[in-house]
């Protein structure tokens, strides 16, 4: 036997039974491997509660754990690198029949998910106000940024997800319900803590359009076809505000943190 094959089919028995393989069975047998197994498990629910802890809040411990559970045993971690793991998380939830009836529980998800991205991310300066002073009219349209690589953004249609995941994160208790409608969320990283605010669908569209190379007239073009009624420059001062972009030819530097 190859000791790849091994290391694969062990490290694969320690999250499900052992499938074709003898060996294995007889190993698991065994009461120390039982407790090995419980340890490896744990370690990945421990992981997915830190990792998605407003998804927690919203459930509680039990129930998150018992799903974090199911996952682990379908995803099981591809590094030891346990503070990103979970990439498959919210689209796990999507398709989880016992969260059916919490709809946005997935969105959710996804903001935590954004939340750690964030802060895992290469650093890099973002452009300012001064940046944008120095470019003239005629050059400025055909300009481009792309966004900075700590900036994660998201639109949810059908629920408030960024409100609902504001409120736990924040520790906030809104005394009246919230509006039940779609909203954005746009997270970035100016300087050594994630911070978050609200994003239009403008914001997104227009960020989305920077993220494909587009120039800073598409970009606008795309953000009013997806809100007409938006304020552009608000929105721009907002962007700059949050250092959400960067200049198309600016390195950036790792980040390992």
């Amino acid at each position: 036997m190859q000791l790849s094959t091994f290391q694969d089919s062990f490290s694969a028995a320690l999250l499900s039974p052992a499938v074709d393989a003898p060996w294995l069975s007889a190993l698991e047998s065994q009461p120390g491997f039982a407790v090995y197994r419980n340890t490896v498990l744990k370690g990945c629910i421990d992981a997915l509660q830190a990792n998605y802890p407003t998804v927690c809040q919203l459930v509680g411990d039990d129930w998150f754990r018992a799903a974090a559970a199911v996952f682990a045993r379908a995803q099981p971690p591809r590094n030891g690198l346990l503070v990103s793991y979970g990439e498959g998380f919210a689209d796990f939830l999507a398709g989880f029949a016992p969260a059916a009836e919490l709809p946005y529980l997935s969105a959710v998800a996804r903001l935590d998910r954004c939340w750690t991205e964030c802060h895992l991310a290469a650093d890099a300066t973002a452009v300012d106000r001064q940046w944008l002073a120095q470019q003239t009219p005629d050059t400025l349209p055909q300009a481009s940024l792309r966004p900075h690589p700590a900036a994660r953004w998201a639109w949810c249609e059908e629920h408030p997800a960024y409100a609902l995941w504001q409120s736990h994160r924040e520790g906030l208790h809104p005394n009246e319900a919230l509006e039940w409608t779609g909203d954005g969320a746009l997270l970035t990283r100016p300087h050594a803590e994630v911070v978050w605010r609200p994003l239009s669908r403008a914001g997104v569209a227009f960020l989305d359009a920077c993220g494909e190379g587009h120039t800073l007239e598409a970009a606008a073009t795309s953000a009013l076809n997806a809100e007409p009624t938006a304020d552009f420059a608000a929105l721009i001062n907002t962007l700059l505000d949050a250092g959400a972009l960067i200049p198309t030819d600016l390195p950036t530097d790792s980040r390992t943190g």
